[in-house]
């Protein structure tokens, strides 16, 4: 079942939680730096092993680690694009960070999961591309795989929490 929800993803409560992470998965603002000020250290202390042994995270990828103090079991740190205007790959990278995230929740047991609005903040990606991105990213994921029972869009913003509920109402 898709959910769109008005609120905090660090208060949600999901098996897994998603992270809008930068590449070097050491932590930064919005989304990333609320998750690991939230969860607490053990979250970075593991990015940081990931980051040491495989260099961090490219855009598209995601890597999972403990959630520390969250109500989640994982959180799942996925690096989406920097907008450049759609002429870099930036829709299929975007497309990638939500399908790779699904994959490595289901790999770990996952039977819900949590995604905050991946690159629309300071990475400026145009907000409505993004849902529609991200609701049919998931949509393509769910024709193949049914293990997972609720996916959750946690919109921190009325503007995405408006644009998603469109969204997902003409899906329908």
């Amino acid at each position: 079942m898709l959910k769109v929800v008005l609120g905090d993803i660090t208060r949600t409560k999901a098996d897994v939680i998603v992270n809008a992470a930068n590449s070097t998965l050491l932590g930064g603002g919005g989304v990333d730096g609320a998750i690991h000020m939230a969860g607490g250290p053990a979250i970075l202390e593991e990015c940081r092993k990931i980051s040491e042994s495989q260099g961090g995270c490219p855009p598209g990828e995601a890597v999972i680690t403990t959630a520390g103090r969250l109500p989640a079991k994982y959180v799942i740190h996925t690096v989406g694009p920097v907008w450049h205007g759609g002429m870099r790959n930036e829709d299929q990278l975007l497309a990638s960070a939500y399908s790779n995230s699904l994959k490595l929740a289901v790999k770990n047991g996952a039977r819900t999961i949590a995604f905050p609005n991946i690159s629309t903040g300071v990475y400026g990606f145009p907000k409505g591309r993004a849902a529609k991105i991200a609701i049919t990213a998931v949509k393509e994921f769910l024709k193949t795989d049914k293990s997972l029972d609720e996916i959750i869009f946690v919109c921190f913003d009325r503007e995405n929490h408006e644009i998603y509920e469109r969204e997902l109402k003409s899906e329908n």
